[in-house]
């Protein structure tokens, strides 16, 4: 992941800063904006609107929820940023979907930059797409990769008007959409703890080699959450103490309340990560108790096989002074003898629970 993302990246190699390049996989066909427009009183829904008709919305009193989806379409991306005087870096930054968490604030507006995770439908993995907001004074601007996301039931308490979020203002809308964010880690994060429990549970039982592989990409999966955590819990802490004018006094206890969730689910990762060491020692020691159970009947075999090859090496060794082989019964005197004998040591063994 880590070449392909710096192969993209090198198509800016030589371009002036604020170029938009668009860094990442093109997750749609079509990119298209949305638009929300509401106050106490009413709702107003624009779908597959151009960046023109958006100019209507910059200085309205009401509250604006503009959302465009496809990041590859940069076109549209530079007219939307020049309708709202988006400073050039910042278009730059939404379209590089490989951007650290962060939090920058243009005095006129805040932007913000996260992932927002969720499981891939087709095997179940965890999978990121990156989410950039731009918190104006009457406007929030969301950016997203994909069509489909987690805030439809944002969409639906302000169309029915429920809650407090038709009463406030644009920071709290910026804040109804990270926190919907940051719950549905704790999703995530459940799905991702079942299959370590199943994990645990099936190392237990089985060594396996193909649970080596699972194990690794369950790792993998739970140091990219806190790879993208610990910079998320920045941002949080950076609204919770921000002086901007945009953010209301208001508004810190729900930044806060936020930041606590943020850290409750990094001390989640902490706790799975610390799991699937222990999980990851127990197959390292289910793997040796194995190895070991086979030595040690290897080595059984091994010692009762020892008496039994001196017998028949000293038998062997067919000098003409020896009265045994030229005895009738000598043949089945030693078959006697090496039965007697490996007998003899598989019930001393058992008596010693070697066996």
């Amino acid at each position: 992941m880590t070449e392909v993302t710096s192969k993209r990246r090198s198509r800016k190699a030589g371009l002036p800063p604020g170029t938009l390049v668009y860094i990442g996989d093109k997750k749609t066909e079509k990119a298209f904006i949305n638009i929300i427009d509401y106050n106490e009183a009413e709702v107003q829904e624009k779908s597959a609107v151009t960046p023109e008709e958006c100019r209507e919305y910059v200085d309205k009193s009401t509250v604006t929820w503009i959302n465009m989806t496809g990041l590859h379409d940069t076109d549209i991306l530079q007219k939307l940023g020049d309708v709202f005087g988006i400073h050039p870096l910042i278009l730059e930054d939404i379209v590089n979907t490989s951007q650290r968490p962060k939090l920058e604030d243009y005095g006129d507006y805040l932007f913000l930059v996260f992932k927002m995770l969720y499981h891939s439908p087709k095997d179940g993995s965890i999978v990121s797409e990156q989410m950039s907001l731009v918190l104006g004074r009457n406007y929030v601007l969301s950016f997203q990769e994909i069509p489909g996301d987690i805030f439809d039931a944002i969409r639906e308490r302000i169309r029915a008007g429920k809650g407090r979020i038709r009463k406030h203002g644009c920071d709290y809308l910026a804040y109804t959409l990270l926190d919907a964010v940051v719950d549905h880690y704790f999703v995530v994060l459940e799905d991702l703890g079942d299959r370590i429990d199943l994990l645990q549970e099936k190392v237990l039982v089985n060594t396996d080699r193909n649970i080596v592989h699972e194990l690794h990409n369950l790792k993998k999966e739970v140091i990219f959450m806190r790879k993208n955590l610990w910079p998320l819990r920045e941002l949080v802490s950076g609204l919770e103490k921000s002086e901007s004018h945009l953010i209301h006094k208001a508004m810190i206890p729900y930044f806060r309340d936020v930041y606590e969730h943020t850290v409750q689910v990094l001390d989640t990762v902490e706790s799975l990560r610390d799991v699937l060491s222990s999980v990851f020692e127990i197959y390292l020691s289910n793997m040796s108790n194995k190895m070991n159970e086979t030595m040690k009947m290897l080595t059984l075999i091994a010692t009762i096989f020892i008496p039994l090859t001196f017998i028949a090496g000293v038998y062997g060794m067919n000098f003409e002074n020896m009265p045994e082989l030229k005895w009738e019964m000598g043949y089945a005197g030693v078959w006697v003898i090496m039965i007697l004998t490996a007998s003899g040591m598989c019930v001393f063994f058992k008596r010693k629970k070697w066996l």
